[in-house]
């Protein structure tokens, strides 16, 4: 008994018997609330918040507002007028920025009239050039990372513009403009009221988990009730998803600065506003710049998934060419949306890296040369392109941009490749596509779908005890429990299996590519380099070859899922082996173990908690890309949410769905958070 007490394995063993056992022993027919719970008022939870919600926008605290273009007084609620607030300033936000990169009258008009537009050509903001842009994108790396980042962002940028994208491009650009400085600005504030709050940041905190965890369409639905459609609906649902991780990286940022910086302030005479702002934040400064680093990759990510909302830019582009199946021309807007994403990414981790010198004493024109020459740039091509339109007014003016139709492509080259793809793979690729439905993926639904909810309760609750504890258990079995009561249990459940079978198969991988890159510095750099490149591309561009070759099924969805959540497990288990004490490798190798005893007795053990936070990843990952993978056709809870985006009383339905997929994260994250912490005891590393 002494050994089952303490040998958790023992224990995790003798719960999956009772599982099994209860597995077996229920039966679908007869088994009622032990199988699936039945019908109860918890069904009517969607309902309920729908309910809510609509009482929130009609109902509550109605005022009157008067309308000066009609004339008339009416009836609003405050929340109606708030909203209509808000999307004015940024709707008028993202026609201003748009207008500057492209050009319009729309900004004209918001001071004006379209009759005053119609009597005066000339009041019309006319576009920005885009080798002026492409000259600034040079300029800019130049200053922030060198020649490689200039080349990067320059070429890039000169590519977008030669092959037509331009104007989609700048639509995107001119949307991520405005989310990720609202969403820097929310994260920055609420981070430090939560630094200087104790209450706050625990009451923000299970809040952050769920934001963080809850499945990109789940933002939408809400976001479409209260604001609309449109440009401006899906910069909102962007800034509520990109705001988290800002919020928690200025926390981290903060606490990090060193009590001896704080006091040193505290004696300069500094009031708690002036060691805010002159002390800590500019200690601080690094973390906070990553945090901007991963609001601008959570507003690209959002990019396409908010044109579903009516958000243009390539992310609709994209979106029009997969539902049309022209393969050659999403991965051309592909292409080009990975082309911001890595050149955004670069740029803003390059400037989180670069040292300010404050003490410089360098001439005004030395100081500022780079933005004297992007000024000198800008005035000459403004010039030339004024002088081109003037003197051929017929013609298409290429210095402000080349149109989709005069520009290069590859659409044909690609659609040739992917004729050729399937002309030659078709046998093969069905023969095994086939297999691994018919003999794979299909007994492993079905095993996952003859789960009884007594049975995966208790597996639960046993497995959250064996982990951690009574307080784990209740933790995550509450989570699940809230599954279990609502109609979408067997959807829960075959968002389960497809989540397992992503994260096994990522983990294999992983850990695999992580143990043998992280044998050479050489191999570590290079694959650290692949895992920040491919963690910068937007998540549905993972779709576009997967429809290319195996068409719209299951196996496709779970094969961008395992693309997609590879890179964390092996960018933690490649920093996990290299942060392990160079001091105790040599010391195991004096103590005569060969290379391999090491990596199994000394490394992988020491690293074993840090792997295990790139599992977590894992998991995230996979289920945030299955909800995605929705788009192209599964049948779990990532399809009943796409629906709830179309139904006139979806949205109370659409953030329970959205909970249901988050509460399966955070059950997940919770139990492996708390194992890898009680490794870190046992190691002496916390």
């Amino acid at each position: 008994m002494q050994y089952f007490t303490e040998h958790k394995w023992t224990q995790f063993v003798a719960l999956l018997v009772v599982f099994f056992g209860l597995v077996m022993a229920i039966d679908p027919a007869t088994g009622g609330n032990l199988w699936r719970l039945q019908e109860t008022r918890f069904w009517l939870l969607p309902d309920v918040v729908n309910d809510g919600l609509k009482f929130l926008i009609n109902d509550f605290w109605v005022v009157e507002t008067y309308d000066a273009e009609l004339d008339i007084t009416e009836q609003s609620t405050m929340m109606k007028e708030f909203t209509r607030d808000v999307s004015g300033v940024v709707l008028f936000s993202i026609n201003l920025i748009r207008e500057l990169l492209l050009g319009g009258v729309k900004t004209v008009v918001a001071f004006t009239s379209w009759d005053f537009i119609s009597e005066n050509e000339w009041a019309r903001i006319p576009a920005l050039p885009w080798p002026a842009v492409a000259a600034g994108a040079f300029l800019t790396g130049q200053y922030l990372g060198g020649r490689n980042l200039s080349l990067l962002a320059g070429i890039s940028t000169i590519y977008i513009a030669v092959f037509g994208q331009w104007t989609p491009a700048m639509q995107t650009l001119s949307f991520v403009l405005v989310a990720v400085p609202l969403s820097v600005f929310l994260g920055l504030t609420l981070g430090i009221i939560a630094f200087r709050s104790k209450t706050f940041e625990s009451i923000l905190a299970p809040l952050l988990n769920v934001a963080q965890t809850m499945p990109h369409f789940s933002y939408l639905i809400p976001v479409v009730v209260f604001f609309g459609i449109g440009d401006h609906a899906g910069a909102i649902s962007t800034v509520i998803f990109a705001t988290p991780p800002m919020i928690r990286l200025t926390i981290l940022g903060l606490k990090k600065v060193s009590p001896e910086v704080v006091e040193a302030g505290m004696m300069s005479g500094c009031n708690s506003r002036q060691l805010m702002f002159k002390v800590l934040i500019p200690t601080a400064r690094h973390d906070i710049l990553i945090g901007v680093n991963q609001v601008i990759m959570q507003c690209l990510a959002m990019a396409v998934i908010a044109s579903f909302i009516g958000a243009k830019g390539l992310g609709y582009d994209l979106l029009v060419s997969l539902n049309m199946l022209k393969i050659g021309q999403a991965l051309e807007l592909g292409i080009s949306i990975v082309l911001i994403a890595v050149v955004l990414d670069r740029l803003s981790l390059a400037w989180a890296k670069k040292q300010v010198d404050y003490f410089a004493d360098v001439p005004f024109h030395l100081r500022h040369k780079y933005s004297l020459a992007f000024v000198g740039i800008l005035i000459f091509t403004s010039v030339a392109a004024y002088v081109a339109s003037v003197a051929f007014p017929d013609k298409a003016n290429y210095f402000y941009f080349i149109h989709e139709s005069q520009g290069l492509t590859t659409e044909k080259f690609w659609d040739s490749i992917v004729d050729w793809i399937i002309t030659n793979t078709y046998d093969s690729v069905q023969s095994f596509n086939a297999f691994m439905i018919i003999s794979i993926l299909m007994p492993m639904k079905e095993a996952y779908l003859a789960m009884p909810v007594a049975a995966t309760l208790l597996l639960v609750a046993g497995t959250g005890y064996i982990v951690g504890g009574l307080r784990s258990a209740m933790v995550v079995t509450g989570f699940i429990a809230f599954i279990a009561l609502t109609p979408w249990w067997d959807r829960a459940l075959i968002t389960a299996y497809m989540a397992t079978f992503a994260v096994i198969i990522s983990v294999t991988i992983g850990c695999s590519v992580g143990i043998l890159c992280s044998r050479s510095p050489k191999a570590t750099k290079f694959i650290l380099l692949v895992c920040d490149t491919f963690q910068t591309f937007p998540s549905f561009v993972y779709l576009i070859p997967v429809i290319m070759l195996f068409g719209v099924s299951d196996l496709s969805v779970l094969i961008a899922v395992i693309v997609y959540a590879t890179i964390p497990a092996t960018r933690y288990t490649v920093e996990g082996l290299s942060n392990v004490p160079k001091s105790l490798q040599e010391a195991g190798s004096m103590s005569g173990v060969n290379r391999t005893q090491r990596l199994l007795k000394i490394e992988l053990p020491l690293a074993f908690p840090h792997i295990m936070l790139g599992i977590n990843q894992t998991v995230i990952f996979s289920l945030f890309m299955i909800i995605i993978g929705a788009f192209i056709g599964t049948d779990d809870l990532g399809q009943l949410i796409m629906q709830s985006l179309s139904e006139a009383n979806g949205m109370g339905q659409g953030i329970v769905l959205g909970l249901c997929v988050a509460f399966i994260g955070l059950a997940v994250d919770h139990l492996i958070h708390t194992w890898a912490e009680q490794r870190k005891k046992v190691l002496g590393l916390a």
